[in-house]
């Protein structure tokens, strides 16, 4: 006769962890509606009545997840900032075309942020708010350092532009769907995006410049009424 092993018991702390988790990786496959939280429960292997107990509905378990996953995406990107000389670099490399469309897809976590906007519940809606704000106060810390070291223009707030990112990452994935935008012009999307977040640099005077005056004199009629003066001194003297 085959002896089982019972299941190790997790703590409570240990147990939301792992339904968060398993729950983003369910999310993230299945989206929110295509999601049963029977699976997720399965993933943990909890009763689904477990997985309520430690967050109520659906709707609040993945209010949970997309505010995990924005806090993860900050200390991530805190973790970048320190391994990168740039803020610029490093926003070149996470705004890449290629970089988004990956973190986009089915599977990964860009979708739970697509998920939360696609929908009509209100609580996703505001989880989405929350993790957006989340999110944008990690690229204003990433902005900041830049016009710290001036490589961002230093005229405008940093969390004004951080949410300038976060419209050029939503409006890359409006282009991927609704229209056929080509690599050539995502990387000039890209450099103008780029540029316009770039220092502003004082535009030359146009004034031209007296470099040096041997006789400086302001009123032209001295020089005038000294010409005259030589031209009659030399009419007394004669040839």
């Amino acid at each position: 006769m085959l002896s089982t092993q019972p299941r190790r018991r997790l703590g409570a702390p240990a147990r939301r962890e792992s339904i968060l988790e398993a729950a983003r990786a369910e999310f993230a496959a299945s989206g929110y509606e295509g999601t049963r939280v029977a699976e997720i429960a399965s993933r943990v292997g909890v009763t689904e009545p477990v997985v309520f107990q430690n967050f109520g509905t659906k709707g609040d378990l993945f209010a949970a997840v997309l505010e995990r996953v924005a806090d993860q995406f900050a200390a991530h990107l805190d973790n970048l900032g320190r391994e990168t000389a740039s803020a610029v670099d490093l926003l070149r490399r996470l705004l890449a075309p290629v970089h988004q469309d990956r973190m986009h897809r089915r599977g990964r976590l860009g979708v739970l942020f697509i998920e939360a906007a696609a929908s009509n519940d209100p609580q996703l809606r505001r989880a989405l708010q929350r993790a957006h704000a989340r999110v944008a106060q990690a690229i204003a810390g990433l902005l900041g350092r830049g016009q710290i070291e001036g490589s961002v223009r230093a005229d405008v707030d940093p969390v004004t532009l951080a949410w300038l990112v976060l419209s050029q990452i939503h409006a890359r994935q409006f282009r991927r769907v609704h229209g056929k935008a080509s690599l050539s012009l995502e990387d000039e999307l890209l450099r103008s995006f780029l540029d316009a977040l770039a220092p502003v640099r004082a535009p030359l005077s146009t004034r031209p410049t007296k470099l040096f005056s041997l006789h400086p004199v302001t009123d032209v009629s001295r020089i005038r009424g000294t010409r005259r003066t030589r031209e009659d001194t030399r009419g007394d003297d004669g040839p």
